[in-house]
Parts: structure tokens; C-alpha cells; sequence
């Protein structure tokens, strides 16, 4: 972790191998932090899009109801040059198409499941983009778990550059 000027604040040659026997009372360091709201967000804000990059492989799967709404299912196989939650991981899509829930585990984390429900979209520079996420656990069949609320990320202010 560097500051601007490129003077280093903490090193860590391996963010990925230093969450090795985190448990969940375990506190994050900054580099923690840092490693994992970049890989998150990065994944998140770039959904779907990033689907179409080389090395992604995507398969349909059979659609869902929730909400009373029928989800179309991709399930997307990641390359290994892309650092995400996981290399397999679910998008479901609402009849509009706009994306209404991402599903995956957390490798840095265990395996941890999250079911991570995108809303409140809102367009920028012609990008419909999901301001608001909340993400819970599941268990066996993408079965939500919903205490406790494990993340909530709200956007404000968006532009594109």
C-alpha cells in the first residue's frame, strides 16, 4: 500500500495469502481491506460487462422466480488472470435485463456465500447502473439468509471518466 507520491505505507507481496486462517472475529488489516473492497467493487461495478472479455466462459442456466419475477441465469466461469470472490459465479437478470441479484463464494474467505441483490438503478452517460447493493448469506440451494445483512454499499455521486 503506497500513498500517492508512491511512499510505501505497508507492504504485503500476497493480500490474497494473508487472509490464511481468518476467522470471522479475526480483524482485517489495511491491506485486507484494501485487497478486498478492490476486488470486490471492481467485479460489481463492472457486471455484466466484464463478461465479454477473453477468457470468460458463460453458460445459461435454468431461470429462477423470486420477487415475483422470472430470473434468467448466467453462470460465468472467470480466467484465472482476473482476481474475483471466486472462478464460478452466478448473475440473474429480470425480465428487463438489468441484473437483479450476483451469487458466488468468497475463496479469501473460506468459501463464504453471498447473494448479492443489486437496486435503485440509475442511468449515467447512457450506463444503467445499480446504486445500491445489499448482500446476505445463503445456504444449499441459493437459500437467503437474511440476518445478518453481511454488506450494504450505497452510491452517490457516479461519473464515468
Amino acid at each position: 500500500m503506497e500513498k500517492v507520491d508512491g511512499t510505501l505505507i505497508e507492504p504485503c507481496d500476497n493480500p490474497e495469502e494473508s487472509f490464511k486462517g481468518q476467522q470471522r472475529e479475526t480483524p482485517w488489516g489495511d491491506i485486507q481491506v484494501a485487497y478486498f473492497c478492490g476486488e470486490a467493487l471492481w467485479t460489481y461495478l463492472n457486471t455484466p460487462f466484464l463478461y465479454t472479455y477473453e477468457g470468460f466462459k458463460a453458460e445459461e442456466i435454468p431461470s429462477i422466480h423470486e420477487g415475483g419475477e422470472t430470473w434468467r441465469r448466467l453462470k460465468v466461469t472467470f480466467p484465472d488472470y482476473v482476481k474475483s470472490h471466486t472462478r464460478e459465479q452466478i448473475s440473474c437478470f429480470g425480465p428487463d435485463g438489468l441484473i437483479r441479484r450476483h451469487d458466488y463464494t468468497v475463496d479469501i474467505l473460506g468459501g463464504a456465500t453471498g447473494l448479492n441483490y443489486a437496486s435503485e438503478y440509475r442511468d449515467v452517460d447512457g450506463i444503467i447502473i445499480p446504486t445500491r447493493r445489499r448482500i446476505y448469506a445463503y445456504e444449499g440451494d441459493y437459500q437467503l439468509v437474511k440476518e445478518p445483512l453481511l454488506v450494504s454499499i450505497d452510491m452517490g455521486e457516479i461519473a464515468l471518466a
